[in-house]
């Protein structure tokens, strides 16, 4: 999926018929009218949103990102254009991390047209945020807060503010149109639905409540056109809070690590189970010398609770985990056997764990690198120590470099059995293919991966 690019993927919704007569409503149970006016609002919020002039010096330049691409002069920086929000006096900007991505230079420009250039502290691909400093000494910015989107509900009026097709500060409205959306872009997708009008050029820019807090990121939006069409995405507040904080704090993400792979549980085997409910998360492979296997789980655990968390969905459980401090102790609920099992386990810290393998650059015979990934073949060694079976054909992902597209699709462990519909048994032959897919500039590739007793289609970009 192009970030704010659009997302391609089908979006089914389901229409409810019905009726109700006015007569039967209660007064409580009416809705809100829109407000007379957003003015005030708008007039109170639109100082701390930005606009973001990001340059790639290359020859030849094209540009990239939100705008139409343009052909530039050879001596000239190819431009792209998005929006942020400054959420502190001292010039901290919030943005989207393709709005800036590759960039050599960036501008930022205020509301009432002052211009001043912006470092990045740090940026996080999977959940494709970025924060930036104005060089601003001793000026002092106008900036906004984030509220908790927690709270927002389905039908409450929303404002977008941006910067669309470089027109400069835009305000839509809207409403909160659904929560908890997966587009497919990460594992991490929660993705807050809207549908005030949301185009190119909004990237990054914020999705404000009636409050005037930030409740969303606005990221991605749905089209067959490049056009808004209504169905626009931000990231949630309290995720993006939280990536945000870190990236500030330490100018990187820290997420937790378990060392499982996992699935959702399916109607049947819920039945099969017990559960009232097709809830939880499905242990399918326990990673060796991890957390997980140091606390006990076990292959056909079922995870219930995490940290005193209900565990509904796959999700729930890679939201929960990514969410605790590193060096925590947790306790878990799993159904194993027919029987709830209390597990304590210590979260481990997942970027660590996925730094590209043998640093020092001297890689096995054996052994591939490129594309964020470290591909190895499934030698006995590789086999026991990812818990491999002997039948495993293909070649195993041993590494993955998190700053990588790579490390949003795929983890230590992972077999890759075909690239663009052929199938691969050399890490060199995979790291050749990708390569000259990269230098062709082709877009994401079709991959298909084995994970566990799991085989899946995923789109990498090489």
């Amino acid at each position: 999926m192009a970030r704010m690019g659009i997302v391609r993927s089908v979006l089914a919704s389901v229409v409810a018929s019905g009726s109700l007569l006015a007569a039967d409503l209660s007064a409580d149970a009416a809705g809100r009218g829109a407000p007379d006016s957003f003015a005030d609002l708008a007039e109170q919020l639109t100082p701390a949103v930005v606009n973001i002039s990001s340059a790639q010096r290359s020859a030849g330049g094209r540009a990239t990102g939100e705008l139409a691409p343009l052909q530039r002069k050879f001596d000239r920086p190819a431009v792209s254009l998005g929006s942020g929000f400054i959420i502190d006096s001292s010039g901290v900007v919030v943005t989207n991390n393709h709005v800036i991505d590759n960039a050599d230079d960036i501008t930022v420009t205020l509301h009432d047209g002052r211009e001043f250039s912006a470092s990045v502290i740090g940026r996080d691909r999977e959940t494709d945020l970025a924060v930036m400093q104005l060089d601003g000494g001793s000026t002092k910015f106008p900036y906004v807060s984030f509220g908790d989107s927690d709270a927002a509900r389905v039908g409450d009026w929303v404002i977008a503010i941006g910067n669309p097709f470089g027109l400069g500060g835009t305000v839509t409205v809207g409403i909160v149109s659904a929560r908890n959306r997966d587009i497919n872009s990460g594992q991490y997708d929660d993705f807050i639905q809207t549908d005030a009008a949301i185009n190119r050029g909004n990237s990054g820019g914020p999705l404000f409540d009636m409050n005037g807090k930030v409740v969303g990121v606005n990221t991605a939006i749905y089209s067959q056109t490049g056009g808004s069409v209504g169905v626009g995405f931000a990231v949630p507040a309290d995720l993006a809070n939280t990536v945000i904080s870190q990236l500030r704090e330490f100018g990187e993400t820290r997420r937790g690590w378990l060392g499982v792979s996992i699935d959702d549980v399916s109607p049947e085997l819920a039945s099969s189970l017990g559960l009232r409910a097709p809830k939880g998360a499905l242990v399918t492979v326990v990673r060796p010398n991890s957390p997980a296997a140091d606390a006990g789980l076990a292959p056909n655990d079922v995870i219930l609770l995490f940290n005193r968390r209900n565990i509904d969905s796959v999700r729930d459980l890679t939201r929960a985990v990514a969410d605790t401090p590193i060096g925590t102790t947790v306790s878990l609920v799993v159904l194993r056997d027919g029987r709830r099992v209390s597990v304590s386990v210590r979260v481990d810290r997942r970027e660590t764990r996925m730094l590209a393998a043998n640093s020092s650059g001297i890689l096995p015979a054996n052994a591939a690198k490129g594309s964020g990934l470290t591909l190895q073949e499934p030698t006995e060694e590789i086999r026991q120590a990812f818990g491999l079976p002997a039948t495993v054909q293909g070649v195993v992902v041993t590494a993955v470099d998190p700053e990588s597209p790579a490390a949003i699709v795929l983890q230590p462990g992972d077999i890759i059995l075909e690239i663009g519909w052929e199938r691969v048994t050399r890490p060199s032959t995979a790291v050749d293919k990708l390569g000259k897919l990269r230098n062709l500039n082709s877009g994401p590739v079709q991959i298909y991966v084995q994970r566990g007793d799991l085989l899946f289609y995923e789109s990498l970009r090489p």
